[in-house]
């Protein structure tokens, strides 16, 4: 498993390979023109809003709404020209819609935001991300303040349930600082799987990095348990010093320096949803 990329972020902005990267918590002008951000009190037509999910062309949406398909705060609708709230749920054949279109946007996370998207006195990751779309976003999973690295944001809610689910199988990859060598029975012990108030953990893969000193590590897991690396680790007697989220779901920090965002790709989301 290899040393991790800890390049840290320039204050650029700019494009490689195709992916669009930007400075998280750089300002950022408006260019004339720019969309503004889409007030939770706008009101739009309810055929609109179902043809803006994607599930069908506005005229269509007309005959599924007069057959009673679509339902709104728990009724169905069968009202031409009803309008609706974006804040409104909104379900068609049962299914939850949003009328945005889905964003998928990806941050390599610094020290010291916490992964929340309430409105708190201290800095959080949506404050890095506030620029990255018009559209309301939601961190997929979270990591913890001091932890680092990948940290995937979307609207699409079906995606996210699916990637946060506990049976999920996203494979993420984190490197790991000890305060100091980690013994290599321990490092089989983990491998083995250990026993904590959560449960009994097991990794994927756990090795030392290779050119590194043993205090650094590399783990791959499935686990969605909060701040379970840390614990497996304190259970050992060792201090996590750094925690490096290097891969998620087969996405990579490649290109994309600390403190930055870029748009996924169209390839890279559709594997996502293969997953």
């Amino acid at each position: 498993m290899g040393r991790g990329d800890n390049s840290g972020g320039g204050k650029r902005s700019g494009k490689s390979k195709g992916k669009t990267f930007v400075r998280a918590n750089a300002p950022v002008k408006k260019a004339k023109g720019t969309p503004k951000k889409i007030a939770d009190s706008d009101e739009i037509r309810l055929n609109k809003f179902v043809a803006n999910s994607g599930v069908c062309s506005r005229r269509e949406a007309d005959l599924y709404i007069q057959t009673g398909s679509v339902w709104v705060n728990g009724k169905p609708i069968t009202e031409m020209g009803y309008k609706v709230k974006l804040t409104d749920e909104v379900k068609f054949d049962g299914r939850l819609i949003t009328p945005h279109k889905k964003e998928y946007v990806l941050l390599n996370k610094p020290k010291g935001f916490v992964t929340s998207t309430s409105p708190e006195k201290t800095r959080t990751v949506m404050d890095l991300v506030a620029n990255a779309s018009k559209y309301p976003l939601k961190p997929v999973g979270r990591l913890e303040r001091n932890t680092t690295g990948l940290l995937l944001f979307t609207n699409d809610v079906d995606l996210e349930k699916k990637l946060t689910h506990h049976k999920s199988g996203v494979r993420k990859i984190f490197h790991v600082e000890l305060n100091r060598n980690l013994k290599f029975e321990d490092l089989e012990k983990i491998q083995k799987g250990v026993k904590l108030q959560e449960g009994f953990i097991q990794v994927d893969e756990i090795s030392y990095i290779e050119g590194a000193s043993k205090n650094e590590i590399g783990v791959q897991l499935q686990s969605s348990k909060n701040n379970i690396i840390n614990k497996l680790f304190e259970h050992l007697n060792y201090e996590v010093i750094k925690l490096d989220r290097v891969i998620f779901g087969g996405l990579t920090k490649k290109d994309l320096p600390r403190g930055h965002w870029r748009i996924l790709t169209e390839q890279e989301v559709i594997n996502l949803k293969m997953m």
